[in-house]
């Protein structure tokens, strides 16, 4: 099939959860089919003509990102708009203007567009055959159903109820949807629409072996937090175990210590001389690998958290909130230490450190599982079963 993607990440270099699944995804789309790859230039000096995804796609656009500006004159008269007001402010009349420029260029089989941003356009998609790619709801219905004031709790809703008319406003523009997990299948299904024929869950996914060349011994008494702040939900995850776990932890183990990696986005932490916050590296892979444990403990959001997948393929264990585990098929004391609260969250990270033969165990299950479900040889044939059935049955 001739494939046109439509991406609000350039996929490559792959150093973030939603780039690493789109690169991973044209990974096994490309053996099979002809793919051409519009995307928003997302970060600064974006080469479109990288090895790594001409090799992939035959052909390939980059537009500039314009980015949601809440203070902007479009995002002012959001307010009285039904759609949201992101929607309104980051709406791009050139990436429009390309989708348009390359379906009249050539025919396309089916456009694939990834995550709420991209779907947005689905209106200059000229009829062709199209599949949502990663349906996002879970986050912002959070912010809704945890807000603590009223104010919040008004501000949240109308966010939550212009996000869900939005979604159901799109739907009928695609032959089906894709969902990261089944908590998330089921909330999309329970809140913004029970009657979509085709909501497919299609895991997160790695490549497992780009993770066993970082295989090293790791430092006694070092924890990783992998994650940027200008997602919201890693900067309350540090703030919380900075405040309420790590104290309890330092109280039994003074030499510990917690690196931090991921942009910072002028968000600050707690002062403390135990943190390392390294800022944004090319690479998370050796600081995971070269750590005891590494951290996710997140109270918010939705989909699941790659970078529990990314640990458990360099065998570092993790320990993880519940609402941080999420989504995975991992079973708590086989592949993972579960905790929900500071005193057991510091008990696990405690017991760890004295136990290395569980470490050990969860280390191997955990890396056993991430082989067998979260690897994208495994999880692509699910992915292009599901185009397949599209190509092959009648609109």
């Amino acid at each position: 099939m001739r494939i046109l993607f439509l991406s609000a990440w350039f996929p490559y270099p792959a150093n973030n959860g939603s780039k690493l699944r789109i690169y991973n995804l044209l990974r096994g789309l490309a053996p099979h089919h002809d793919i051409t790859l519009l995307s928003f230039a997302d970060q600064p000096d974006i080469n479109p003509h990288v090895p790594e995804i001409r090799q992939l796609c035959a052909q390939v656009e980059v537009v500039p990102v314009r980015y949601f500006d809440p203070r902007s004159l479009r995002a002012r008269l959001g307010f009285f708009s039904p759609k949201p007001r992101s929607v309104i402010d980051t709406f791009s009349a050139e990436m429009a203007a390309c989708i348009t420029k390359t379906l009249r260029a050539r025919d396309y089989d089916l456009i694939i567009a990834s995550q709420t941003r991209m779907a947005g356009y689905a209106p200059y998609f000229e009829g062709v055959t199209a599949v949502f790619e990663e349906v996002e709801v879970g986050i912002l219905y959070e912010d809704y159903v945890q807000a603590r004031s009223l104010a919040q709790r008004l501000r949240h809703g109308l966010t939550w109820a212009k996000h869900r008319y939005y979604l159901r406003g799109l739907l009928s523009f695609f032959r089906a949807c894709t969902i990261v997990s089944e908590p998330e299948r089921e909330l999309f299904r329970r809140q913004v629409a029970d009657d979509v024929a085709q909501l497919v869950v299609i895991p997160n996914c790695l490549d497992v072996t780009a993770y066993r060349p970082f295989f090293t011994e790791p430092q006694p008494g070092t924890l990783v937090y992998t994650g940027s702040f200008s997602y919201f939900p890693n900067h309350e995850a540090m703030v919380w175990f900075i405040n309420q776990v790590l104290p309890l932890v330092q109280a039994e183990v003074p030499e510990v210590k917690l690196t931090i990696t991921g942009n910072r986005a002028g968000r600050p932490l707690p002062p403390s001389p135990h943190v390392q916050h390294v800022g944004f590296v090319d690479d998370v892979r050796p600081y995971v690998a070269g750590s005891w444990i590494s951290l996710a403990p997140i109270w918010t959001g939705g989909g699941t958290r790659l970078k529990i997948l990314e640990a458990m393929a360099l065998r570092t264990p993790v320990v993880a909130t519940s609402k941080g585990a999420e989504g995975i098929e991992a079973v708590p004391g086989q592949h993972l230490l579960i905790a929900d609260t500071p005193q057991e969250f510091a008990a696990a990270v405690l017991r760890l450190f004295h136990d290395a033969a569980l470490r050990e165990h969860l280390a191997e299950n955990a890396y056993q599982l991430v082989c067998e479900r979260y690897d994208w040889t495994a999880v692509t044939p699910h992915f292009l079963n599901l185009l397949n059935s599209l190509h092959d049955t009648p609109h």
